[in-house]
């Protein structure tokens, strides 16, 4: 399983150099995972006539999950948790994976817990519990 997982981060209210900065804490605490790579998301080419710098997504980022058949369960469990810890403005993370959409953010843990369920279990080809923690959220 080689799979890129595009997290889409918002906040109410938020202003560009807030969200990068939110997304940032959500990275770090990403990087701490066993995957390939967390990066920035990209958007694109450059225009032409400017430097080749990549455009990114402001709140965006790209994670190459490899081969692990539990990185998916992680990286969604650390959003989750990382979620749970915010208070303040409403935060929502956008998980796309293979045109499959996942939005966390202000549901019940219970609902949260089945979406999530639902989700690793269409994309990791073992079934709904073969995550981490499955039977413990």
């Amino acid at each position: 399983m080689v799979d890129d997982l595009r997290l889409l981060v918002s906040e109410d209210g938020a202003d560009a150099e807030r969200i990068d900065a939110i997304t940032g804490y959500l990275r770090r605490e990403l990087d701490q995972l066993d995957v390939e790579q967390v990066s920035s998301l990209p958007v694109g080419e450059s225009p032409e006539g400017t430097r080749a710098l990549e455009a990114v997504a402001i709140g965006g980022l790209l994670v190459t999950l490899g081969n692990s058949a539990h990185a998916l369960g992680k990286v969604i469990n650390v959003v989750r948790d990382w979620l749970s810890r915010t208070p303040g403005p409403v935060r929502t993370v956008r998980v796309e994976l293979g045109g499959d959409v996942l939005e966390l953010s202000q549901a019940s843990a219970a609902e949260q817990q089945r979406l999530i369920e639902l989700f690793i279990g269409r994309h990791s080809g073992e079934g709904e519990n073969s995550w981490p923690d499955a039977a413990k959220r």
